[in-house]
């Protein structure tokens, strides 16, 4: 009994958090505001086994209507934009990694957003930049990260 308590206790800290879910809604709002492209959660790309961002943006003309009788297992289009949001139990190190991959695959650019600190890693073929509680602007998409995390960053409760 045990066993079991512990490997669900394990599968429940490396779903997705609700700070994680909640950030990834406010980016895909403010996306969608911009009326010029598609996010696409959870999306599996055609990369090795399949890499799944939290968010895939492609503009509108880019990402075809969805075929209800045949779905797309692993999509081959990369992404302009792919965004990853961090959750308490994935490593960063590990995510900075999977945006090179996407880089390497085809995606233009890609967003690491670790919401404790309020920070927003960048990364492209010109390499990784780091910035904190901003807007971000990639491929013609804009982000106001203050509106997501708030203007100032507080460790109180």
């Amino acid at each position: 009994m045990i066993a079991v308590e512990e490997t669900t206790e394990e599968i429940i800290n490396e779903m997705p958090t609700y700070n994680h879910s909640y950030i990834c809604l406010e980016i895909i709002i403010q996306i969608l505001a911009l009326q010029k492209f598609r996010p696409l959660p959870e999306l599996t790309l055609n990369i090795g086994k399949g890499i799944t961002p939290d968010i895939s943006v492609y503009p509108i003309e880019l990402a075809p209507q969805p075929n209800f009788f045949s779905d797309i297992i692993r999509y081959d289009k990369m992404p302009h934009l792919a965004i990853e949001v961090v959750s308490p139990s994935q490593n960063i190190q590990d995510l900075l990694e999977k945006a090179q991959m996407l880089i390497e695959a085809g995606a233009k650019t890609v967003w690491t957003v670790e919401p404790f600190s309020h920070s927003i890693w960048v990364t492209n073929e010109e390499g990784t930049k780091l910035f904190h509680n901003t807007t971000i602007e990639s491929e013609g998409i804009t982000v106001d990260f203050q509106k997501i995390f708030g203007s100032d960053i507080s460790l109180s409760a």
